[in-house]
């Protein structure tokens, strides 16, 4: 007998399979595509770099910060950084109030450094900032033309320089403790939150910042976010909104009372943090990024390193220059008093103190802090951002994609079972 014949059976499963291998490649083709898409947006672009100068004219000294940072990020957080620093050789400009002309061209090595770190090209577009702090300060209230006349010669300097001259000024104690602020929360990222951190702190109303004290040579600032305002005085507080969060911020400088006035004010009386702060500290081998030392131990190790013969600590630090090793002995005295008589810090909070010389590759100091205020680099609200970002979204459209394809393998399977999957074929 012959057997029934069976006929558009053979036709109908090539035109699924056909189709199934064209859909299956299709999407192949489509992942494949995105990939492509994200390697693509995500391939580093040719460097689109601004670049920015502040001279901290200090008491003692000054130094030349160079800043730089991605063009199309100017209104973002975290993306300016330090790239050079440059120490101008002899003392700081208020030194040169006997010989004034002389206080401009000191800054001529320093400038002719910036000229090589930034291309020549962009020069112009510069900004050079110059910020004299306590010591021009003091040098005004003793002899104001004698500080005018400084600042005359050293911005005849600045003009001279193939960058786009800003000014130069002397800022205010304030000013000084508050652009100091404004660069350690800036640098730790404290402005801008995103994500759960965000959302915390919104729901708390609260501002999470780090307070900040600077130890300079004719002065100290101290500046933080208060918790309660009743007994701050009205001129100390100052207003910040930044990232669209508003900042009351209690700042106050005590002149004189930096760490080379108040030794020349010791000596008198016998006859006979950043910044200072850090450096000090560091000498004598009391910082930790891991942990802040006790309180206990900082105070054993400065009476230890006082109470050593001067032949013996110029012994064994030989290669450090005499005029600063010795005043360490009184620095880290009175350094230990200023906090602790001065600020009030105790055993149980000292652990709360970090001292810090960079953040990343950039100084703790109020120069960036300054820059950033100039260039209005730190918007007053916070700038619009996507819902997701680029790479949340590449990825997100990956994973859709990989899900379509494995519908559609699945959808082949059911259509198509491998012969090792058919049952009850013969």
């Amino acid at each position: 007998m012959d057997e029934p014949k069976v006929t558009g059976t053979k036709p109908k499963m090539s035109w699924t399979r056909k189709i199934l291998l064209i859909l299956g490649l299709l999407s192949a083709l489509a992942v494949m595509a995105l990939i492509a898409v994200a390697v693509t947006q995500n391939k580093p672009l040719p460097k689109n770099i601004k670049y920015g100068i502040v001279l901290d004219a200090g008491s003692s000294h000054t130094n030349l910060y160079v800043y730089e940072w991605p063009a199309e990020k100017e209104n973002d957080t975290g993306v300016v950084q330090q790239v050079e620093v440059c120490k101008v050789k002899g003392p700081g400009i208020s030194g040169y109030s006997h010989a004034t002309e002389k206080a401009g061209p000191s800054l001529t090595q320093c400038l002719q450094q910036a000229e090589e770190v930034i291309p020549s090209k962009q020069h112009q577009e510069t900004p050079v900032y110059l910020g004299a702090t306590a010591g021009m300060r003091l040098l005004s209230l003793e002899n104001k033309s004698a500080a005018d006349k400084v600042l005359s010669s050293v911005e005849k300097t600045l003009r001279s320089a193939p960058f786009n001259f800003q000014g130069a000024r002397i800022i205010s104690g304030q000013e000084e403790g508050a652009y100091g602020w404004i660069t350690i929360n800036y640098l730790l990222g404290n402005f801008k939150q995103s994500g759960w951190t965000k959302l915390l702190h919104s729901l708390k109303s609260i501002s999470e910042t780090s307070g900040a004290l600077d130890l300079g040579g004719a002065s100290t600032q101290i500046t933080f976010v208060p918790t309660e305002l009743s007994s701050k005085p009205p001129e100390n507080l100052l207003r910040f909104r930044l990232y669209g969060k508003d900042y009351l911020v209690y700042t106050h400088s005590f002149l004189c009372y930096g760490k080379d006035q108040a030794l020349q004010q010791k000596l008198a009386g016998d006859l006979q943090a950043f910044s200072a702060f850090y450096f000090v500290m560091n000498f004598l081998n009391l910082t930790s990024e891991q942990s802040p030392v006790a309180l206990d131990k900082v105070t054993s190790t400065i009476e230890s390193f006082c109470a050593r013969p001067w032949h013996e600590v110029k012994t064994a630090y030989h290669q450090v220059k005499e005029k600063y090793l010795s005043e360490y002995c009184f620095s880290g005295s009175y350094i230990l008093s200023l906090l602790e008589n001065g600020y009030e810090f105790t055993e149980s909070n000292w652990q709360r103190i970090h001292f810090l010389g960079k953040i990343g590759s950039s100084d703790a100091g109020w120069t960036l802090g300054y820059m950033l205020n100039l260039t209005n680099m730190i918007p007053a609200e916070e700038p619009a951002v996507p819902p997701l970002s680029h790479g949340s979204y590449v990825g997100l459209m990956v994973l859709c994609s990989l899900v379509l394809v494995s519908m559609l393998l699945f959808a082949w399977l059911l259509f198509h079972k491998p012969k090792c999957l058919q049952k009850g074929i013969v």
